[in-house]
């Protein structure tokens, strides 16, 4: 609840939820909220990050799962996202983005799964 108002007093904007991934602090931002929570030029971000002394990824929310998935995979560009039967299929544009999607030992895959998994129903991704 700490970084939740600290981030929400210096950007002014509405923070859906909170959590760590590693050492990165995660904000989920409520929709239409990223300009705000982000500022001009970026320095929003450089002054939660200094006020909490942690480094931090800000990333909006979406009600379709397809459009969070794509924002929470940015700056990576992808292909397209499908999901059936409860498993979501990114496609990626080239070998150097799928590498990044899945990481080293599918530890990225693993936490965006895991994060996708907090808002929406599903079993699995898969990256072709």
């Amino acid at each position: 609840m700490k970084y939740i108002s600290i981030f929400e007093r210096i950007t002014r904007s509405r923070v859906k939820d909170c959590f760590f991934v590693k050492e990165l602090l995660m904000f989920i931002v409520k929709e239409n909220e990223i300009g705000k929570a982000i500022g001009k030029k970026g320095i929003n971000v450089k002054m939660v990050e200094k006020a909490l002394n942690r480094k931090i990824k800000i990333v909006e929310f979406s009600p379709k799962m397809d459009v969070f998935l794509k924002n929470l995979l940015y700056p990576t560009q992808v292909k397209g996202i499908t999901e059936q039967e409860g498993v979501v299929t990114i496609e990626g544009i080239d070998k150097s983005g799928k590498s990044i999607i899945i990481g080293r030992d599918s530890s990225n895959l693993n936490n965006t799964k895991e994060i996708i998994k907090r808002y929406f129903e599903i079993d699995n991704i898969k990256v072709v």
